[in-house]
Formats: structure tokens, C-alpha cells, sequence
């Protein structure tokens, strides 16, 4: 139990309360009247099965941020990589979890990743450090799990979105909060220049500004930055059909609810996925969602 956060106790006993009255279990198997499909991987290799890797991701405090609470600060961090699509499906998801799991073979973290919502219970989310919400578009969790997930951040549990994570669960206004802002539009992919805010968040850590890069560019219905850490732009005049002005954030982070939030809106194509920046980028938000250098 986190000695830090009095949330702890509450959750451990809400997950208990939860496996007693018949909840999914661990590995999914009580989850109504079919085992849902779940692939449990390893950060190299395919396959479902429960990964084993070595190294430990101890808790580190960065900044006044909150502080992590869910999952084992003592052990390997452990990702959720969560990708169900009810809308637009990208074809890009499997380049995103293969980077995922790289990164995590690199850092010692454990992954699983799933398109089963069923996933979404009290017990089952208590084991991850961090959520990552991989081009989910659409109506993903029902509202139990909207319930499950909204407990897990506020009991210190963190997330991540990429890209089309802002295009998702549009009737849950605490996931906007969450998420930062909503998707609205997007012109064609082409290249455009980003600027980084600031060098010293772990995002953008590694970063040079200005930053040249060609993926599909997303229009918001608000500005975030009221709310948020902006941590890169795009210039609308470096690219045709941008529509937020002056100020258009494309990555940022928070604290919201008792727990982290880290989004990109970059992540539509494959190609990102393999680009060096990209990946510290992305690299660098997880691991401040998860509270680890």
C-alpha cells in the first residue's frame, strides 16, 4: 500500500469488494459468459502469455506531480496498452503496440495489451502503473467500466492517449477532462513544423525546436492549454488546414482526479512509429505517467 496516498487503502478495498461479488478476475476468466481475448505479451516477441522481464521500475516523484498509487512501485512497471476501436480504425495500432513493447523490453516494464473492455474492473486495473490508450476511437467502455476506470486515476493510476484517443467516448465528459480536449478535424497528412515549450518534461526531454515531422494534424475543439501543460505546438503556417490559430497545442500533460495524463495527438501512421523522436517522445510520457525516470 502506497504510504503516501490515503486513496490506497479505499481502492485495495474496492477491488476486493469487487472479486467477491463475482468481478472479472485477474486474467479475464470470469468476465460474464466467455473469456475474453486477451494477449498478455512480453516487450519482445508475440504471443499471449504471461511476460517475465527483468529490471524494476522503482517510484520516482517528478516535479509537484501526483503521486502514482495504482500498480507496484516496488516491482516492474506494468502497461495496459488498451487499443478497441468503435469507430475509425487505424491501421497503424499494430506499429503503435510493437514500439510499445519494444520500449518496454528496453526499460524492464511489463506489458499487456487487449481490445477486451471487460478489462476494465476495479481488480484488473489495479495492477498497472499506467493505461495507454492506443487509437481507440468511439464508444469503447460501457459504463461499469467508465466507473472502474474513473477509480483507478483517482487512486493515483495514470494514462496516456495517442492520437485517436481524443476521438473517443464523446458522451464521457470526465474522459474529455481527462484526455485534455476532443478531436474535431483533421486536414490531409503532410509535414509541418512543431515547436517545443519547454526541454524540461521527459517528453520533450530529448527534442530539438523546431521540430519537422509529416503526420495527419488534429483540430481540437477547445484549446487544452488552460488546463494543461502544453509541451509542443504545431505552426499553422508551416502546413495547409490548420484551424486553431496561433496557439495550437498538439502534446501536453496534467494532473487530473488524483492521477497523471500524458496525450500526443501524433501517432497516425506507421512511419511514426519508427521515428527516433517519436519514440523518445512517447518513451518519455509513459515513463512520466508511470512516475519513473
Amino acid at each position: 500500500m502506497c504510504a503516501r496516498c490515503s486513496r490506497c487503502a479505499t481502492w485495495l478495498l474496492l477491488a476486493l469488494l469487487a472479486a467477491a461479488a463475482g468481478a472479472c478476475s485477474e486474467d479475464g476468466s470470469a468476465c460474464g459468459d466467455a473469456a475474453p481475448d486477451v494477449s498478455r505479451e512480453l516487450g519482445l516477441g508475440d504471443g499471449p502469455h504471461v511476460e517475465r522481464a527483468l529490471g524494476d521500475g522503482p517510484l520516482a516523484d517528478l516535479g509537484n506531480d501526483a503521486d502514482v498509487a495504482s500498480g507496484d512501485a516496488s516491482g516492474p512497471v506494468r502497461l495496459f496498452v488498451f487499443s478497441r476501436t468503435q469507430a475509425f480504425r487505424h491501421g497503424s495500432i499494430g506499429a503503435g503496440v510493437n514500439l510499445i513493447k519494444d520500449i518496454a523490453a528496453r526499460r524492464g516494464w511489463l506489458v499487456d495489451h487487449s481490445e477486451d473492455a471487460t478489462r476494465f474492473t476495479a481488480t484488473n486495473l489495479a495492477q498497472y502503473r499506467v493505461v495507454v490508450w492506443l487509437n481507440t476511437s468511439g464508444d469503447v467502455l460501457d459504463s461499469a467500466q467508465q466507473t472502474a476506470f474513473e477509480g483507478y486515476i483517482k487512486a493515483g493510476g495514470a494514462y496516456v492517449g495517442v492520437h485517436a484517443a481524443s476521438d473517443t467516448e464523446y458522451d464521457w465528459a470526465w474522459y474529455g477532462q481527462l484526455v485534455g480536449a476532443y478531436f474535431k478535424r483533421h486536414p490531409q497528412i503532410q509535414g509541418a513544423t512543431l515547436h517545443v515549450e519547454t526541454n524540461s518534461h521527459p517528453a520533450t526531454a530529448k527534442l530539438t525546436d523546431p521540430w519537422m515531422r509529416t503526420d495527419e494534424w488534429y483540430d481540437f475543439q477547445t484549446n487544452p492549454r488552460p488546463n494543461v501543460t502544453v509541451l509542443l505546438t504545431i505552426d499553422e503556417a508551416s502546413y495547409s488546414g490548420g484551424a486553431m490559430g496561433n496557439d495550437h497545442p498538439i502534446a501536453w500533460a496534467h494532473t487530473f482526479d488524483g492521477g497523471r495524463a500524458f496525450y500526443t495527438a501524433m501517432g497516425h501512421t506507421d512511419a511514426t512509429y519508427s521515428e527516433a523522436d517519436f519514440i523518445a517522445h512517447l518513451e518519455g510520457g509513459i515513463a512520466w505517467a508511470a512516475g519513473v525516470p
